[in-house]
């Protein structure tokens, strides 16, 4: 098999906050969303209405979220799994420091910017659900 292409499918707790923190934080766009009653798909969240699935993207990075009722049902290996990771989903980038003096700004609970030793600045910040984000850029030579 030859693989192409990795899209993360995080279970998470409710699609609408979740949308909200990606688009409002870290500037993904909703790209389809799946209503509770799983009769079609819209491109945009209505209020009042429960989701159970809604893809992001930004740039070349995609996210799928899936309600955790939803994503245990779906993905049966995954069942009694908790929300949460103990990985990081590492993205790499331009203009790190004015996005993260972006997020501390709106509030977004984030780890310092600092420069490693292999020459990367990066920080990482939890989302809503408790997954980690890393984000990185190239120290300039």
């Amino acid at each position: 098999m030859k693989i192409s292409k990795l899209t993360p499918n995080l279970a998470v707790t409710d699609i609408g906050q979740t949308v909200q923190f990606y688009s409002e934080n870290l500037g993904f766009e909703l790209i389809m969303a799946v209503p509770a009653s799983q009769d079609g798909v819209e491109q945009q969240l209505s209020d009042g209405k429960e989701y159970v699935y809604a893809m992001m993207q930004k740039d070349g990075v995609e996210f799928m979220f899936q309600r955790s009722d939803s994503f245990h049902e779906d993905v049966v290996i995954a069942e009694k799994t908790p929300i949460g990771a103990t990985v990081s989903f590492y993205m790499e980038g331009k203009g790190i420091e004015e996005f993260h003096a972006g997020l501390k700004s709106r509030g977004v609970q984030t780890t310092e910017l600092k420069l490693t030793w292999y020459g990367i600045k990066e920080f990482y910040l939890k989302d809503n659900n408790g997954y980690i984000l890393a984000f990185a850029e190239e120290a300039a030579k």
